[in-house]
């Protein structure tokens, strides 16, 4: 596959998030072929299973997102040693109604930063065993607890840091080798 188009969730709604930070140098970095774009989760309301008759658009368009790209990256920080509830909340949409699940076959990666040493291990963790009971195919390999240091990241996505720059690369890679394994054949009719 040449051309990819992937689609980015990050966890965190925070205006001056250092996740949206790590999202934005995903973006900048993606190898030639592949466009990043954000799926947005901050206007999602609370999902409750009385909307599983009739989702609200805004529900519907994020679950629409998720199926037009080709693979779904997940930036997500650290909250009290999980994910943050604003991304389980848009999980639990993504999943819903029963059946209609948009992570099932969909290749995704989890990456986060913090600015602690282990990065955000804890929270890709918990959020892996999401991703494996909704059955996405997950990237295993570069696994990627970034330590956002002052200055690695700019506002604007730029990396600073030569060796991070480099090691980012190589995980965008990695995971469009994932999306290619899952590619969708196109069956003539």
């Amino acid at each position: 596959m040449t051309d990819r188009t992937i689609g980015y969730i990050v966890g965190s709604i925070s205006s001056t998030s250092i996740n949206r930070r790590l999202a934005k140098a995903l973006e900048r970095l993606a190898p030639e072929g592949t466009t990043l774009v954000e799926i947005p989760i901050k206007d999602l309301p609370f999902y409750s299973q009385d909307f599983d008759a009739d989702f609200p658009q805004v529900a519907r368009d994020f679950k629409q997102a998720i199926d037009d790209v080709d693979g779904v990256i997940i930036v997500t920080p650290e909250y009290s040693r999980s994910i943050p509830g604003v991304l389980k909340n848009a999980l639990d949409w993504s999943a819903r109604p029963w059946g209609q699940g948009s992570f099932n076959g969909k290749p995704t990666a989890v990456i986060g930063t913090s600015g602690g040493p282990i990065g955000t291990a804890a929270a890709q963790q918990h959020l892996k065993a999401i991703l494996s009971h909704y059955n996405a195919p997950t990237l295993g390999q570069p696994e990627a607890y970034i330590q956002s240091l002052p200055g690695v990241f700019t506002d604007t996505g730029e990396v600073t840091d030569d060796q991070m720059a480099e090691f980012l690369v190589g995980y965008l890679e990695a995971f469009g080798t994932l999306v290619d394994r899952y590619a969708r054949v196109p069956v003539s009719a």
